[in-house]
């Protein structure tokens, strides 16, 4: 069986390799830094929020994009929504993704729209696997009687 000790090294060695490779932000570091015993599943609310809201928005997008005519104005405003809440919950890269996205809308480009809407998808279904593998230690962590180790 795996000591509390080692799933804490394992749970802060991936934590920092999402910051390494991008996935996550400081802004992430900071709702951790909110989670408490009074509210223990704070971050997992939030991020399931977002995980839903943001399955919503690709789908609302992929529509958007199956049009005779694209409305790039409507599109922009969900792109925009998309972005705010990746920077919120500090999902760097698929935030990222968004500016982009956003650029290509203001210029009409319906190949560059395309693209960013694929790579959006992409990033959103890493970004949540991603999160579920750190729940999943977390939980695993305290079910085993440890605390959540707090990035520096």
């Amino acid at each position: 069986m795996v000591s509390v000790t080692q799933l804490q090294r394992q749970y802060a060695e991936y934590t920092t390799s999402l910051y390494h490779e991008g996935y996550l932000n400081d802004q992430f570091m900071q709702l951790q830094k909110l989670q408490d015993e009074s509210d223990p599943d704070f971050l997992v609310g939030l991020v399931s929020v977002f995980v839903d809201d943001s399955k919503k928005l690709l789908d609302t997008l992929t529509t958007a994009f199956q049009q005779k005519t694209v409305d790039y104005k409507q599109v922009s405003l969900h792109v925009h929504r998309f972005k705010g809440s990746s920077s919120n919950i500090g999902a760097q890269r698929l935030m990222r993704v968004c500016v982009l996205f956003i650029n290509y809308c203001k210029e009409k480009n319906l190949d560059g729209c395309l693209w960013c809407l694929q790579q959006a998808n992409h990033e959103y279904i890493l970004v949540r696997s991603k999160f579920k593998a750190l729940f999943k230690l977390e939980k695993q962590i305290l079910k085993a009687g440890g605390s959540i180790p707090m990035m520096e």
